[in-house]
């Protein structure tokens, strides 16, 4: 009967640590500098701060506008603030007023 012997080569031995040692450096690398890894997220997280604290102030001037908007309304108009923007638009005053000009229609 024959048999083979085979001799066991040490190279055979380190095929799959190093599959693997490969394979966990691709995905690690990558869980941390990739696209949707831990700097990303850290950057996506800057991004919606800054964005939440834009979006505040913009419905804060917007309420203000919406207010502006109910007093000049044909239901409720208001004389005095008529007046006052009108005055503003178009940089006229009587010679016996002062003007202040304050950034309330800006």
């Amino acid at each position: 009967m024959w048999t083979k012997h085979h001799r066991e080569r040490k190279f055979g031995r380190l095929i799959f640590p190093a599959v693997t040692i490969a394979f966990l450096s691709y995905f690690g690398y990558h869980s941390v500098h990739g696209s949707f890894g831990l700097e990303a997220t850290k950057e996506f997280e800057r991004q919606r701060v800054e964005r939440a604290a834009e979006l505040a102030s913009l419905v804060t001037k917007r309420k203000a506008l919406e207010r502006q908007v109910e007093l000049l309304s044909d239901g409720n108009l208001e004389h005095d603030i008529l007046d006052e923007k009108a005055r503003y638009q178009l940089n006229m005053s009587r010679a016996d007023e002062i003007v202040i000009f304050n950034s309330y229609f800006d």
